[in-house]
């Protein structure tokens, strides 16, 4: 590994980090994006993970500016770039800047000074799908509204914990992730790595500020997806692990994150469900089981946490797998009345009514 600095000294405003595989033919718009940034006192901490494609080459192109730094490294994973990244910047606070995506001018920026004003742990914003092809588009995801905005204890707004972990539209203020030891899982070749690092921050964060503005753009023309590699089948399952491992080793409010913990695994592994192959969905759902089972026996799930479809599908895994998995697949297609059959053969007519009113808002 070598690792090319510029100004070795110097303590930045933010170190952004560039984690880099490969990714030549969205490369250099994102790191111009770095280098346009309204605040200059930055560092860009490339971390070329072992490319072979003309990624290296690209990168090159911006060492000529000395807040560009370089780490070159064989290729390992997403994880153990992170933290060679979280390692080597110096910054007050850092951002991640995935490869293939890329950010408004006055992003950092606008983040900086509403972490300063509020002495923010994180400073977290909305961001943009975007798409290139066919022709260029991009949509407000919705993870910061006018109605959540400003600044908050995560522990007393769980809808942090359950949103998109969108690691990638915030900054961490440097200290804090030091001194609570949050970092990435480092996995070869794994998947879902943001949402340790992710839970990790909300259950440790005091002071979280919500912006109610949009800066990157989260590109969608480069979804690879994974659905069909076994490899990754259980990854999800690694993450969760490491969240309840980190949970052990800190001094945290269990009572409070156990349970918030317990449904954050059930959504994952159900996108996770939802996104692999059949054949690989019917075995993992036996996991699922096995690991819901273990946390309804240990007193960990709070269904009061759980909308009614979701309590009753995740009973429906514990009490049946393979009929489960029978009756997902024969609703798929289906769109909304596909999920009602599903809803209706789960739990009768009295679980319908009650899922309808919850959707009408009369919980």
């Amino acid at each position: 590994m070598t690792i090319e600095m510029a100004n070795a000294d110097a303590c930045p405003k933010v170190s952004l980090l560039v984690p880099i595989y490969n990714v030549e033919r969205y490369l250099r718009e994102c790191l111009q994006s770095a280098a346009a940034q309204t605040l200059t006192d930055i560092e860009v901490i490339c971390i070329n993970d072992g490319s072979t494609d003309g990624s290296r080459a690209i990168i090159e192109e911006f060492l000529a500016d000395p807040r560009f730094r370089v780490i070159d490294k064989e290729n390992s994973g997403y994880g153990g770039s992170m933290n060679q990244g979280l390692r080597a910047c110096r910054g007050e606070y850092v951002g991640i800047l995935e490869s293939d995506d890329f950010l408004s001018e006055e992003g950092l920026e606008t983040l900086y000074c509403l972490a300063k004003a509020d002495d923010a742990d994180v400073v977290k914003s909305d961001f943009y799908l975007y798409w290139s092809v066919p022709k260029e588009r991009e949509e407000r995801f919705g993870w910061v509204t006018a109605a959540k905005t400003g600044l908050v204890r995560p522990c007393d707004f769980t809808d942090v914990f359950y949103l998109k972990p969108s690691i990638w539209s915030a900054l961490y203020k440097r200290s804090f992730l030091e001194e609570n030891d949050i970092c990435f899982l480092e996995t070869p070749g794994a998947s879902y790595q943001d949402a340790g690092f992710n839970f990790k921050v909300w259950a440790m964060a005091e002071r979280a500020v919500l912006v109610d503005e949009a800066f990157l753009r989260y590109r969608q023309d480069n979804e690879a997806s994974s659905v069909n590699s076994p490899g990754k089948v259980y990854c999800v399952c690694d993450e969760y692990a490491e969240m309840i491992r980190y949970l052990d080793s800190h001094s945290c409010d269990r009572a409070f994150l156990d349970p918030v913990l317990v449904k954050m695994r059930y959504d994952s592994y159900m996108w996770n469900y939802d996104r692999l192959s059949p054949e690989l969905r019917q075995e993992f759902v036996w996991r699922m089981a096995e690991d819901f089972r273990r946390e309804d026996e240990a007193g960990l799930t709070d269904y009061d946490l759980f909308e009614s479809w979701k309590e009753a599908d995740r009973k429906a895994i514990m009490d049946n797998p393979q009929l489960f998995h029978i009756r997902k697949m024969g609703a798929e297609g289906g769109g909304k009345l596909g999920t009602l059959r599903r809803c209706y053969q789960t739990g009768g007519v009295p679980l319908v009514m009650k899922i309808a009113r919850e959707k009408l808002g009369l919980r």
